[in-house]
């Protein structure tokens, strides 16, 4: 089976990465992926490329099989993983386009399936730091040095979706200090730390949403112009990044499960 050493998700808008590829067709444990994994070279770098969403958008946030996601490029050799998201604003200041490099994340889904140790095998993985920091930094030096508008850290709020938040909801995500709402990024970048895999998050700012001072209610249509009109500067990054991204190094991410079984 073709083999690959970085892989990269992509969000709403982001279905398709390379064009010399391998394609690999493959189950999991836990059912199909959402699409075929693609295969192909990037700055000498063999990287792996699944739309979390399917092929054709047909898998809403909540029913995302994220757990077949994540295996499926541990199964093919990755260790180390991009997870581009559309993401909402919940700061007026954080411009259209920008990226948000999180560093955390908030949690306000219900009813996913969420981890790899649901019984018998159990296990309690620290999620205090979520997000690889070397992935972090070799994103955030990359986009600096692109001219991309980047903000290193923030959190990301996720929320079940498929609706969009209230204006209640949206002012209380905005007045507790977090940065961006978006409705994939978890469990994902949790479940990669679950299999002891580095994983990344980087938020495109779509659209401000509703808690933001003076903004408009928000519509898919809108979130999907927004990242097509930037999703140049998002390949841009990753054809920048992918061949700075050393091999798995020992950190917090390859060891999480040291100390965790129960």
């Amino acid at each position: 089976m073709p083999a690959a050493e970085i892989g990269i998700f992509g969000g709403s808008g982001f279905y398709a990465f390379l064009d010399d590829v391998e394609t690999v067709e493959l189950d999991t444990p836990y059912g199909p992926p959402s699409a075929p994994i693609t295969i192909g070279a990037v700055g000498g770098r063999r990287v792996a490329f699944l739309p979390r969403h399917g092929l054709k958008h047909d898998k809403p946030p909540a029913r995302i099989n994220y757990r077949a996601n994540v295996w499926a490029m541990k199964e093919i050799g990755v260790r180390r993983i991009i997870g581009p998201c559309a993401a909402g604003a919940l700061r007026a200041e954080l411009p259209l386009g920008a990226f948000v490099v999180c560093d955390q994340f908030v949690d306000r889904t219900s009813g996913r399936a969420d981890t790899f140790f649901d019984g018998p095998e159990v296990a309690h993985v620290s999620a205090a730091d979520p997000y690889c920091p070397g992935l972090r930094a070799t994103l955030v030096e990359a986009a600096r040095e692109l001219g991309i508008t980047v903000q290193d850290g923030g959190t990301v709020v996720v929320i079940q979706g498929p609706r969009f938040s209230t204006r209640a909801e949206s002012r209380w995500f905005a007045q507790a200090g977090w940065d961006v709402v978006n409705m994939t990024a978890y469990p994902e970048g949790y479940l990669a730390r679950e299999l002891e895999l580095c994983y990344a998050n980087i938020s495109m700012v779509t659209d401000h949403d509703v808690g933001a001072d003076g903004a408009q209610p928000v519509s898919h249509a809108q979130v999907l112009e927004t990242f097509q009109g930037n999703l140049a500067n998002l390949r841009r990054l990753l054809f920048a990044a992918i061949p700075r991204i050393a091999p798995q190094p020992l950190d917090i991410c390859s060891t999480a499960l040291t100390g965790a079984h129960g």
